[in-house]
């Protein structure tokens, strides 16, 4: 297989500037392609070449694939990365671009497809005998037999899509009075979240951890795994705080959970960067979750631990490379931990609040990287993903990471949104956060809106020290500060702080 010279990254923001950024490493040249929203945002400007694909709406940009082959076409692109999200895991575009000549920078469209699918891949993975959370094999077809094997497995059970993520098609049933009820809903959210409306049973596990483990599988066979990360701090089932490796695992269950999961990569002749998920209970049992066919949100915080650049070893992979990292020949170094910065109101059930980014101004330092795709100034688009960040810390322990991490956070400017800074911070500082005794309930058992304080705002406590000073010595001039504050960012009224003397 050829080598690659000239990749189209078919995402935005962050993460396509985290792989623009290794392709530039590779002396790999970039295309962008971008919505109309998206215009000013960064990886337009970093890629070698830009095109604008279409309005602001993901099915009319981002999720358009003739578009996007088009553009292949026209610039002799020779590779798509998907990046996570949009078509990273859909097996009709992986599909595409192998049919278009073009090399997929990912797994193949049949992995993608079996794993896409929670009963396939369940399916897939029993031939080698990973343990199984307790459920039905296949589809419920018959409600009143479905019923009968949630008596026998005992209740709270979980109805879950099969084509499901991110909490969607899901429904926790604590008796058989509701089932009927939460099935029509599960159902229903399935249909219209995926168009596909198949949902099976599963115990509910009601206390459980989510560790995740990364692997890296070539196309000669090869597939070793890069350890765990811990996924436990979630709102609506969706992490807010990973780390690595995990606090709440013994080397021998890490030995045996990365086993299960290259047999889980090897049921599917799997391929490229791929992380498969596993749910800890409070004995201490793991059982096979799913398998995400792409790079995943957290990946950083593997890359700190082990010194693997996960998009370069993609990359080489699409190549036709063999990997030439043997398992044996890694080890875990030292703790790293990220938070997702997202355009949230977490005092306001973590609510989006898109807006303009009056004031962005990034923590640095060692043992601290922020992969981000906005700049001061911007708007937080509405159309996608509210998240603004990742921020990752490093250190050679946990306790190392945490203090990094709080250090960051309070140097993290953001005004013009609410985020989930002060929750993530709020996290880091309590006590079954920084002892690990914690689960996937942290929210709900730990968290309420009034435990968040306010960050430590060092530009707003210099703005209220001029306006006071100004106020009392022009006491009228209270009201045209009144005025102009409501207009005006931070960043700005020091700009002013000259017309104010």
């Amino acid at each position: 297989m050829p080598s690659i010279k000239k990749i189209l990254v078919a995402n935005r923001g962050e993460i396509a500037l985290r792989i623009m950024r290794t392709a530039r490493e590779m002396n790999i040249k970039t295309v962008a392609v971008f919505s109309e929203a998206d215009r000013r945002s960064p990886h337009v400007r970093y890629a070698d070449e830009a095109v604008c694909i279409g309005p602001a709406p993901s099915s009319e940009s981002y999720l358009n694939v003739a578009k996007i082959l088009k553009v292949c076409r026209q610039l002799n692109v020779d590779a798509i990365h998907p990046g996570y999200g949009f078509l990273s895991e859909n097996a009709g575009f992986a599909k595409s671009v192998k049919e278009a000549g073009l090399i997929f920078i990912g797994p193949s469209p049949e992995a993608i497809e079996i794993m896409g699918s929670k009963l396939a891949a369940k399916q897939a993975a029993a031939a080698y005998n990973i343990p199984m959370v307790p459920g039905t094999a296949s589809a419920i077809q018959d409600r009143d037999e479905a019923k009968k094997i949630a008596s026998a497995i005992g209740y709270p059970i979980l109805i879950k899509a099969s084509a499901g993520g991110g909490g969607k098609g899901m429904r926790v049933v604590e008796e058989e009075s509701t089932f009927d009820e939460q099935m029509d809903r599960a159902v229903s959210e399935a249909q219209s979240s995926f168009g596909d409306g198949s949902v099976f049973i599963e115990k509910y596990i009601t206390s459980p951890k989510h560790i995740e483990i990364q692997v890296l599988g070539d196309q000669h066979g090869n597939i070793i795994h890069l350890f765990e990360r811990e996924c436990s701090i979630q709102r609506r089932h969706q992490k807010v705080v990973e780390e690595a490796p995990s606090i709440s695992i013994t080397a021998g269950i890490r030995k045996e959970m990365g086993r299960c999961a290259v047999d889980v990569a090897r049921s599917c002749g799997y391929y490229g960067a791929g992380t498969v998920e596993f749910i800890l209970d409070e004995n201490q049992n793991f059982y096979f979750l799913e398998m995400n066919t792409r790079l995943q949100v957290e990946h950083p915080v593997t890359e700190q631990i082990t010194g693997v650049d996960l998009v370069k070893q993609m990359i080489r992979i699409a190549e036709g490379e063999p990997i030439t990292i043997r398992q044996e020949d890694l080890s875990i170094k030292g703790h790293s931990i990220e938070i997702r910065v997202y355009a949230e109101d977490a005092a306001n059930g973590f609510l989006p609040d898109v807006g303009k980014l009056h004031t962005y101004v990034k923590p640095d330092g060692n043992g601290v990287r922020v992969d981000d795709g906005f700049e001061q100034g911007m708007d937080i688009p509405i159309y996608y993903d509210p998240m603004i960040s990742k921020l990752i810390t490093y250190g050679e322990t946990r306790d190392e990471a945490i203090a990094k991490m709080i250090r960051a956070i309070d140097e993290y400017q953001i005004s013009g949104v609410q985020t989930t800074l002060p929750f993530c911070r709020f996290v880091m500082t309590h006590p079954a956060f920084v002892s690990g005794n914690f689960d996937t309930n942290f929210v709900t058992k730990h968290f309420h809106p009034d435990m968040i304080k306010p960050i430590p705002d060092q530009d707003a406590d210099a703005l209220a020290a001029l306006i006071s000073g100004f106020v009392l010595k022009n006491p009228a001039g209270a009201e045209v500060i009144q005025n102009e504050a409501k207009a005006t960012s931070v960043s700005q009224w020091k700009d002013r702080r000259l017309r104010l003397r």
